[in-house]
């Protein structure tokens, strides 16, 4: 179902109405609830509290001593447990996994248990047998329009269509297949006229656990609106059809919000200008250097290594190599966060990269 763009009063109204008034605070209008946090340990079969360091949402306004969980069900298949911010299947959850070897990581479902929001993830090693992976995810669910100077934007959908979209200038979202696993995206209104600007992160959404993967084949601006191209494929490194998630932001953190927090940034590799920005120091300070071996480089955002930190990334190119955290960022002040692709065979390979970094605060 799409989701209603109704400016906060009214959606806190609705919300309130189905016992479910938001967390957030009401001058805060997007986004409405979010979370984040690393699985640091995705072996634990039962629910565990996973690293407070690497996590931080929107119901730690009303709940400051709850934190988010996880439990492993089945090889590779763990789910993540925001607490008191349920919304059912509104909004959209990025994954990206945090590994070396190769391994991949596709969204299951996200809904609602309790007051909880739950977020299943499948991980599987190169080739597409299931297998635990950590890795770092977010939810985040957004309503209301944004006034010019930044934007926040997101979709759901693929094979299934336009599942549900938000879009912070009120207009709506257009999603059309292009190919086989091939989707165009509109997101009208969120860019910088005729400029690349802000960043995009995409996520393979598979409700029965198969293998999959989605890029963003590449992105460009058309006058103030983004266009992006989502490419996914099966563990053969096939063109497969899928649903997906894509989330657009610009002058925002990755989970949508603003103010908090005030530390955040992005750099695409392949692009440069607006795609490369960092909250407190502006356009184009944030580095990207090589290292060993080849496909593996390291980010850095300078001064936002502050409290309660998270990072996703996505591969930017039309094949289906894929790209992953090597590590855990360190609490450094000036972000290090370490990236590495993989071609399909789970190599290590060279490969334009979309990384997102945000602290809580």
């Amino acid at each position: 179902m799409r989701v209603r763009r109704v400016v906060a009063v009214t959606l806190a109204a609705l919300l309130a109405a189905v016992g479910l008034a938001p967390t957030a605070p009401a001058a805060a209008a997007t986004a409405d609830r979010w979370g984040f946090a690393y699985v640091d340990n995705p072996t634990v079969t039962s629910w565990t509290v996973l690293d407070t360091s690497r996590q931080w949402g929107t119901w730690k306004t009303a709940f400051p001593a709850a934190w988010a969980t996880g439990i492993k069900l089945a090889p590779g298949r763990f789910q993540v447990r925001f607490p008191q911010i349920g919304a059912g299947a509104r909004g959209v959850p990025h994954v990206t996994p945090v590994d070396r070897a190769g391994h991949y990581c596709t969204v299951v479902r996200w809904f609602q248990s309790g007051t909880d929001e739950i977020v299943d993830v499948q991980c599987f090693a190169p080739g597409g047998t299931r297998d635990d992976s950590r890795f770092t995810v977010l939810w985040t669910a957004s309503s209301g329009v944004l006034p010019a100077g930044t934007a926040h934007a997101y979709v759901q959908g693929g094979v299934s269509g336009l599942v549900q979209s938000y879009v912070s200038t009120g207009a709506p979202a257009a999603l059309a297949p292009v190919g086989v696993g091939q989707w165009s995206v509109k997101l009208p209104g969120v860019g910088l006229a005729g400029v690349l600007a802000g960043n995009v992160q995409a996520t393979a959404v598979q409700p029965n656990a198969g293998p999959r993967r989605c890029t963003v084949a590449r992105w460009g601006a058309s006058g103030t609106d983004v266009l992006v191209y989502v490419f996914c494929f099966d563990q053969a490194g096939a063109p497969v059809n899928t649903d997906f998630t894509l989330s657009y932001h610009r002058r925002r953190s990755v989970i949508g919000s603003l103010a908090p927090p005030t530390f955040f940034g992005h750099l695409a590799s392949a692009a440069g200008g607006p795609t490369n920005d960092n909250s407190p120091l502006g356009v184009g300070v944030n580095t990207i250097a090589p290292l060993a071996p080849a496909g593996r480089y390291l980010v850095t955002f300078p001064q936002l290594g502050q409290k309660e930190t998270h990072a996703q990334v996505t591969a930017q190119g039309p094949g289906p190599n894929y790209c992953n955290l090597t590590q855990p960022w360190s609490y450094a002040v000036d972000a290090p966060v370490d990236v590495i692709c993989f071609d399909n065979t789970g190599t290590p390979a060279p490969y334009q990269v979309l990384v997102a970094f945000t602290s809580r605060i």
